[in-house]
């Protein structure tokens, strides 16, 4: 091979071990997996995984690359493994060899490598230098071969660097780029319980005007997690102190477990995690599914008594707060079809002795506005403010009895409020003109009116949705109202048996044969 041929092929070699690595294309990875249970020792050893680990496989789609990674902690000087196992796509573990925490002292230490079985051991370095290099003499004499052949070799690395940061940048995250703040977000709120356990982002389940909503991992259970861009700041504030409030705990209410700013400058993003739930939205839920009597009556009674404790003022526990954005897009179903609220980035609280600041009047989702709201004829009071989350209320009945299939009828696709008078997506001027001038709501079917449960649902939702404010009912109403349909109709139902059997014992037999 002659020396005009060398560079070139060395050039080839480097962009092939480069684009293979950048691309994800490795051997199958195999790490350590395991999870600490509380039943398990503490491990005292950093080079061996705790006990009841085991050698896994990692899968991983073919555009991503895997690592492994280790958690633990180290409490009075005895190391506790939290957890080890698959780790994917994260570029601060790329080309490593060694399973080692760099911070100086976190909470929870957690590192990743790019070797198979590279977590079995893991370490904390937290001040690693590079050593500081020699120079060498400069040859006595310049060759133009050595000269040609260090800037091609140059130029092929930073072809390398160049393709690795486009192809990185191809396979980043979808969503868009964020603008360089003016200002900066400010101190990082607690966390109550996150700390700096490490979360895993696996796929997009919900995008909104304030950002996207992350199904994620959290070491050993899935959370949900929604990314504020910079530009969204003040909404990720308000949402993160309405969460924080001390009596926001409540069964029929998002579970909040942390806040936290990741990234810098470019890259920053505010996140917040909660519990996540496989079943999604109602909104969702209607699409694909209709409901039985009892479905309907369970998200109608766990959602009104979400709504009631949130609306409810507690001397010293929690001021009374208007959601402000009421819709089955932000009514989330748990596994056992019980409802919980979710989404407060437009909600007002209400504390005795403070003034309310003046809000903005057009706020929360078109469609779910009420008349008093398109109008803009709102003083800004505790009362009103509730008053317009029943308007919604009724307007989410409705959603939930035109998907129900308990009447003697049939069960339409899936609508939005007003989506036959409007479409899909009205203007604030198409809202006024069908809910303000016109007066008009949405249709309630005959049918409904002939089961006894859907009739008493069709009342309330029409005190809920009308047009003067003073005549709607509260939540805690609402919840008593739900309770009324179910006990109606167990009623009908009893009687309806009772019917049945009567018809059945009164039947006139022919009499019997005499044997004599």
């Amino acid at each position: 091979m002659g020396p005009k041929a060398r560079p070139v092929l060395i050039i080839l070699l480097l962009l092939c071990c480069c684009s293979d690595s950048i691309l994800g294309l490795s051997e199958i990875r195999q790490c350590i997996d395991y999870i600490h249970k509380p039943s398990s020792s503490p491990v005292s050893d950093p080079e061996s995984p705790g006990d009841g680990g085991r050698v896994n496989n990692c899968s991983v789609e073919a555009d991503k690359r895997v690592y492994c990674f280790s958690t633990w902690k180290n409490i009075s000087g005895q190391v506790k493994v939290i957890q080890q196992g698959c780790w994917l796509n994260d570029l601060s573990c790329y080309n490593r060899s060694e399973c080692v925490e760099m911070d100086e002292a976190p909470e929870v230490f957690f590192c990743c490598c790019d070797i198979s079985l590279c977590n079995t051991r893991f370490f904390h370095r937290p001040s690693i230098r590079e050593p500081p290099t020699t120079p060498t003499s400069a040859p006595p004499k310049l060759r133009v071969e050595p000269v040609i052949f260090s800037m091609v070799s140059s130029l092929a690395v930073s072809g390398a660097v160049l393709l690795s940061f486009l192809v990185y940048r191809r396979h980043r995250r979808p969503y868009p780029p964020v603008l360089l703040p003016t200002q900066d977000p400010g101190p990082m709120p607690p966390s109550p319980v996150l700390g700096q356990r490490p979360v895993q982002l696996l796929e997009v389940k919900a995008r909104g005007r304030f950002g996207c909503v992350w199904k994620a991992q959290l070491l050993s259970e899935h959370v949900a997690v929604k990314i504020f861009p910079i530009q969204e700041r003040q909404s990720w504030q308000a949402e993160y102190e309405i969460y924080s409030l001390s009596g926001m705990k409540h069964e029929n209410l998002l579970q909040f477990i942390g806040a936290e700013k990741r990234g810098c400058n470019t890259e920053l993003e505010l996140w917040l995690i909660t519990a996540y739930h496989e079943k999604g939205s109602v909104c969702d839920y209607l699409k694909a599914n209709v409901l039985s009597w009892s479905e309907l009556c369970l998200i109608a009674q766990t959602m009104s008594q979400g709504l009631s404790y949130l609306h409810k003022d507690i001397p010293g526990h929690k001021p009374s707060i208007a959601h402000r954005d009421f819709k089955t897009k932000n009514i989330l179903l748990k596994s056992d079809m019980t409802a919980c609220i979710a989404d407060f980035g437009l909600a007002l609280r209400f504390e005795a002795g403070k003034t309310l600041a003046a809000a903005h009047r057009h706020v929360g989702t078109r469609r779910y506005m009420a008349p008093e709201v398109l109008e803009g004829a709102i003083n800004f009071q505790r009362d009103v403010f509730l008053r317009i989350d029943m308007y919604a209320v009724g307007l989410v009945l409705w959603e939930l009895a035109s998907r129900c299939k308990a009447a003697d009828g049939p069960v339409d696709e899936y609508m939005l409020p007003y989506e036959e008078e409007v479409g899909q997506h009205p203007s604030l001027e198409d809202m006024q003109e069908v809910v303000v001038f016109k007066r008009l709501r949405p249709t309630l079917r005959d049918c409904w009116q002939k089961h006894a449960g859907m009739a008493l649902l069709c009342e309330t939702i029409e005190e809920l949705w009308d047009h003067e404010a003073d005549a709607r009912l509260s939540a805690g109403c609402v919840e008593e109202r739900v309770a009324q349909m179910q006990r109606l109709t167990n009623i009908t139902a009893s009687k309806d048996l009772v019917t049945v059997v009567t018809m059945v014992t009164n039947v006139d037999y022919p009499p019997k044969e005499s044997g004599l």
